[in-house]
C-alpha cells in the first residue's frame, strides 16, 4: 500500500554511505524531512538532482530540514557518489528494495527502472507532499517551497 499525503511515515533501517546504521526513528517526528528515492548512483538525471539538493542544502537545513537520497545502490557505490559529487545529505542503501516497498514507491518506464519519487515529510512524520516525476530538476524546487510553507505554518 503506497503511502498517501496525510499518512504517517512508518520506521526503518538501512545502512548510510559511511556504512553506519540508520534508524529513521532518530529524525522522523523530530524535524522536516525530505526524502527522494531515485533510480542509480552516477546515472545523468540522478547525478543532477543530488547536485541540485547538494547546492540547496543550506536552504533546508536554514528552515529545519534535513535531506535523504535512497536507491537500491550499495554503500560503496553511495561512498563514491557523495565523495565524487560532495554531497553533504544523507544516502541510504536499500539494495533490497524494502524501503521503496515500504513507501510505495512505483517503477517508471514499463516497470525497468526504479520511480524518482520525493516525500516531503513535516515534523510530526506526516507526509505533506509526494512528487512523483522524472523530470529530475524538478524535484529539488517542488521540496525547498513545500519545506518553507511548513516552517511558516502554512502547510496544510
Amino acid at each position: 500500500m503506497a503511502l498517501k499525503v496525510g499518512d504517517r511515515v512508518p520506521d526503518f533501517l538501512a545502512k548510510d554511505a559511511k556504512g553506519d546504521d540508520f534508524d529513521s526513528r532518530e529524525l522522523i517526528g523530530k524535524k522536516p524531512l525530505v526524502i527522494y528515492f531515485y533510480p542509480k548512483d552516477n546515472t545523468p538525471g540522478c547525478t543532477a538532482e543530488a547536485c541540485g539538493f547538494r547546492d540547496q542544502y543550506e536552504d533546508f537545513k536554514d528552515l529545519g530540514a534535513e535531506v535523504i537520497g535512497i536507491s537500491s545502490d550499495s554503500v560503496d557505490s553511495h561512498q563514491n557518489f557523495a565523495k565524487q559529487y560532495k554531497l553533504p545529505f544523507i544516502l541510504l542503501s536499500d539494495n533490497d528494495k524494502n524501503i521503496r516497498k515500504l513507501f510505495g514507491v512505483p517503477s517508471n518506464i514499463f516497470g525497468l527502472l526504479p520511480g524518482r519519487v520525493t516525500y516531503v515529510i513535516d515534523r510530526g512524520g506526516v507526509v505533506k507532499m509526494i512528487f512523483d516525476s522524472m523530470m529530475a530538476a524538478k524535484h529539488i524546487s517542488k521540496a525547498l517551497e513545500m519545506i518553507r510553507e511548513i516552517s511558516e505554518g502554512r502547510a496544510k
